[in-house]
């Protein structure tokens, strides 16, 4: 039995071959590369100043998860 060209396959197409094929490593991998295009993207930060607030971003989410 030949794999399916998963690169062909729609996101949809993908997720619905995983469901019914949980154990296709290759499947898998490949629906987990081709991430979600609705997710946010967040840049790297790119000085020291950046990279201090977002520390400062994250210390802030995570005290107010403790409270």
């Amino acid at each position: 039995m030949s794999k399916p060209d998963f690169s062909q396959m729609s996101r949809q197409e993908l997720r619905a071959y995983v469901l019914a094929h949980r154990e296709d490593d290759a499947a898998i991998e490949a629906l987990i590369q081709s991430g979600n295009p609705d997710s946010p993207i967040y840049p790297y930060p790119q000085t020291d100043e950046d990279l201090k607030a977002m520390e400062a971003i994250f210390r802030q989410k995570l005290s107010g998860r403790e409270s």
